[in-house]
């Protein structure tokens, strides 16, 4: 049981945690079925928990190239907007 539990770590916790976990690591099991075989209520509590014991999110090639294509059309956006904006100066009243 030493192996599963940490100092100060409930020992049935632990042993819960362990399938999880060990499904994730293994790619067998998503962030969702992590969360709801845990009782998280969200997705951060779930990276907080893969976190704490050193397991890394899964992200792919995919993931990097999706979210550069998000980031870039966000600023391109971005950039629009404050180019169609017209300038305001404050002026000391």
């Amino acid at each position: 049981m030493g192996a599963l539990s940490t100092k100060g770590e409930n020992p049935p916790r632990a042993v819960i945690e362990a399938v999880p976990l060990e499904g994730y690591r293994a790619d067998r099991l998503s962030e969702s079925d992590v969360r709801q075989l845990l009782g998280f209520e969200t997705r951060m509590e779930v990276h907080g928990f893969l976190k704490e014991r050193g397991v890394f999110l899964h992200y792919s090639l995919e993931d990097l190239e999706h979210d550069t294509a998000t980031a870039l059309d966000a600023a391109r956006r971005y950039k629009a907007e404050q180019e169609n904006e017209p300038v305001t100066e404050l002026r000391a009243g």
